[in-house]
């Protein structure tokens, strides 16, 4: 028990709807539009001070749920489930620092929440874990934003002895191996204010004009790949490859690889999104791409969730790619548990989300990095207030190179309040985003600066 602890009183939650400029293609899924949640908590210490917080994530329905199910259905279900939260958390009256508070709520009470919410429900109708963990998230980052908000200290500042009761042991395994250790020892001490940043291209992106159909925006932001390397100056590219069409795969890679290698773009990174079941699919691409492209294999840095995201269910053994690629854990790293199981079958890192919670996120890196795993901060299409907690976890993780930020290709106009205050993390130029504008307590919004009305 410290005297910094805090609980919630009070939560104000809003929707804000979205609009894509172009769709983007989640593994079987056209997203068009997203609802972003916010949330306003207000904390409360043992003194009665009290700070508001503010936390948002994009409910991305087609990543954190594929299913049969209309896309209404689970987005209102994700919803209804954010609103329950809202109301759960100023009753659940505990104490503690933002980590200990998240942790334990979603070691005692988020999954007991969500068997409520599936109560009568079956057949694939059930919501997954990850789809409650995305909401929870909103709420755990405003928790922390309110934390430092009371306390006067940047977020990052908060993971030492000075401010939680209890060391890693009280949340990791093996405990010996962190006892004594905090989440302070595994974050960068000065983090860079510019981070290289990657660029996304979907599966329905045009990349070469034969390409263009004639439906895409004329609103003065690129569309071809080409532009966007050019006006942002990117050196790194995320590419969305199918996973179940090993020709198209291919060739997605080496059309890209080599406008890569004609534009000077540095880095490659390829991402199946879940949908492989047998190693050998990417082995062959790989050994393919080295013997036929080598210079776009040498481009490659790591290799991005290619198996179903359920692990637990899916125990392959994926030696054989992380022999030939850094092999990276997304939509399978829930929390740390799943990452040690990862490790285990072959797994080399873990790209991070702050949408699974920033405290799933810190103890997640922190048991990595204890073992020798690299990491990614990798993106979920964050606009408005959602994009810098993202960036500040990037630039205090230590990732293996940079950011990863799309917002700005596919609702850049959802930002403009944001962007007038922070214009170096809304707009990607010379290849970075720049968090020279994010200053004090909190997470430095300065929200009240961006005066977005709500």
């Amino acid at each position: 028990m410290l005297s910094s602890d805090v609980r919630v009183v009070e939560t104000a939650l809003y929707f804000l709807p979205v609009q894509m400029r172009m769709p983007l293609k989640f593994g079987a899924q056209v997203v068009t539009d997203v609802v972003c949640a916010r949330v306003r908590v207000r904390v409360e210490d043992r003194a009665g001070r009290s700070a508001e917080g503010w936390g948002e994530t994009p409910l991305s329905v087609a990543w954190v749920w594929p299913s049969q199910l209309s896309w209404e259905e689970r987005e209102a279900r994700m919803k209804g489930f954010c609103e329950r939260i809202a109301r759960e958390l100023p009753r659940h009256e505990e104490w503690g620092h933002p980590m200990e508070l998240g942790h334990g709520f979603q070691k005692h009470r988020l999954d007991a929440l969500l068997a409520e919410s599936n109560l009568g429900v079956s057949g694939g109708a059930e919501m997954p874990h990850l789809a409650a963990l995305v909401c929870h998230s909103l709420f755990d980052i405003a928790i922390y934003d309110a934390y430092g908000r009371l306390h006067e200290r940047p977020v990052f500042s908060l993971f030492t002895p000075e401010w939680l009761a209890s060391d890693l042991a009280a949340f990791l395994e093996p405990s010996e191996r962190f006892a004594g250790r905090w989440p302070a020892e595994f974050l960068v001490k000065e983090p860079s204010v510019r981070l290289p940043v990657w660029h996304l291209v979907g599966g329905l992106d045009p990349v070469d004009p034969s390409e263009l159909t004639g439906s895409e925006p004329a609103d003065g932001y690129p569309v071809l790949l080409r532009d966007w390397i050019r006006a942002d100056g990117l050196r790194c590219l995320k590419i969305k490859l199918r996973g179940n069409d090993a020709a198209w795969d291919f060739a997605r890679v080496v059309q890209i690889g080599r406008m890569s290698l004609e534009e000077g773009v540095e880095w490659l990174t390829t991402d199946f999104n879940c949908t492989v079941t047998d190693p050998a699919y990417v082995t062959e691409i790989l050994d393919r791409l080295l013997r036929e492209e080598p210079r776009i294999y040498a481009l490659l840095l790591y290799v991005e969730q290619p198996f179903p995201y359920d692990l637990e269910a899916n125990r392959i053994d994926v030696h054989a790619v992380s022999a030939r690629k850094p092999l990276f854990l997304d939509e399978s790293a829930h929390d740390w548990t799943l990452v040690r199981l990862g490790r285990s079958l072959g797994w080399s890192g873990v790209a991070l989300k702050t949408c699974k919670t920033l405290t799933g996120a810190v103890l997640s890196l922190a048991w990595a990095k204890a073992h020798g795993m690299t990491l990614m901060v990798q993106d979920l299409t964050n606009p408005m207030l959602a994009i810098i907690p993202h960036v500040l976890l990037a630039a205090h993780a230590g990732t293996i190179m940079g950011v990863e930020c799309n917002s700005m290709q596919f609702y850049p106009e959802a930002s403009l309040p944001e962007e007038r205050v922070h214009p170096g993390i809304y707009r990607r130029r010379d290849g970075v985003v720049d968090l020279s504008t994010l200053q004090g307590p909190g997470f430095g919004y300065r929200v009240d600066e961006i005066g977005r009305v709500l």
